[in-house]
């Protein structure tokens, strides 16, 4: 009797092939699976963590910092990298591990949490920060009406580190004049500049200007936004904005798994219009010395690719890197991608 693996038909052959390919799509499909629900359970304990920790601050001046908390490596872990870098030899090449996360507008330090656990199974110090009125920082949005409050967790953060410490500051958004405030005020602590499809603005801009093209001018949409808030009534002028979860799933998040769309859709604040609409002074003597590096997102509705590169043409920061098929919100889209990025970054020298 022959051996039926070595006596099969080209036909018989080709069915098991067909088989072992529907097989292996079939547990990709699974594994998938099962990561993002890792993913979303994750990002669900700490949504439940958040609103634990704001029902014990009846204040506003509470500011959430999440990250900076090295996690016990686990090989079934889908953040885990320790697979691709050997972290010792990785670690020798990067002099400053930690990263400080900026959000953009209307969001907070949750959604970095892919970035954070990313970051920290490299081996790396990632912390992410509320900005005030942010998150679940209590503050009145209405009442954030310059970009140094606003900015204000960032620039305390930055005071209390140790007098020799640095860290790598990564900004998304708008969160990018934060990141170019902090510049020109701190150079000195920031070892390098990240903005992630960010308003990385020139001297004499305001953070506004860089979405104008998607919404206007920032006279008209003064004028006849629908999104507008008035918090200290329409007789005044508006105080913040806000987008409708319609206008938000268009410009944001296009390319964004459902769940963390959802979980976006209640978290996200709205956004005090004061700091956008300031103009920034940022010399050549500070502003100018930093090392700075931008992350264009390439299906980008908010801020588009052509916006993104005007950006980096007009103001050339020392590296560019591109992120295909990502939307607005890269920590959703693609979160290794940007890992990836991100380690890169920290290593050149």
């Amino acid at each position: 009797m022959g051996n039926k693996f070595i006596c099969m038909t080209k036909k018989e052959s080709m069915n098991v092939g067909i088989g072992s390919k529907s097989k292996r799509e079939s547990m990709s499909k699974k594994r998938s699976s099962m990561e993002e629900e890792l993913l979303h359970k994750q990002a669900l304990a700490m949504a439940i963590q958040q609103h634990q920790l704001s029902q014990r601050f009846e204040n506003g001046s509470m500011s959430r910092r999440i990250g900076s908390r090295r996690r016990a490596h686990n090989s079934s872990d889908p953040f885990s990298t320790t697979n691709n870098v050997q972290l010792p030899e990785f670690l020798e090449n990067v002099r400053t591990k930690k990263f400080v996360l900026i959000h953009g507008e209307g969001f907070g330090a949750w959604c970095w949490y892919k970035t954070i656990a990313l970051l920290e199974e490299s081996g790396l110090l990632p912390i992410a920060l509320d900005l005030t009125g942010s998150g679940i920082d209590l503050t009145d949005t209405n009442g954030v009406t310059t970009l140094a409050y606003y900015s204000k967790p960032l620039i305390e953060h930055l005071q209390n580190l140790p007098e020799d410490e640095k860290v790598i500051l990564v900004g998304h958004s708008s969160g990018g004049a934060c990141v170019s405030y902090a510049l020109q005020h701190f150079p000195q602590k920031i070892s390098k500049a990240v903005f992630l499809c960010a308003t990385m603005i020139s001297d004499g801009q305001r953070p506004f200007d860089v979405f104008a093209e998607e919404l206007g001018s920032a006279e008209l949409f003064m004028q006849e936004s629908k999104f507008l808030i008035y918090g200290n009534g329409k007789e005044k002028p508006p105080t913040g904005f806000m987008f409708e979860k319609k206008q938000l799933q268009g410009l944001y998040f296009n390319q964004s798994p459902s769940k963390d769309v959802a979980l976006a859709m209640v978290s996200m604040r709205p956004t005090p219009l004061g700091p956008m609409m300031e103009t920034l002074s940022l010399s050549s003597q500070k502003y100018g010395v930093g090392r700075r590096f931008y992350i264009q997102t390439l299906d980008n509705h908010a801020l588009s690719p052509d916006v993104q590169e005007k950006l980096v043409r007009e103001n050339p920061p020392e590296g560019v890197y591109k992120i295909k098929g990502s939307d607005h919100c890269p920590f959703f889209s693609k979160p290794q991608s940007l890992h990836k990025i991100l380690l890169d970054i920290a290593q050149i020298a």
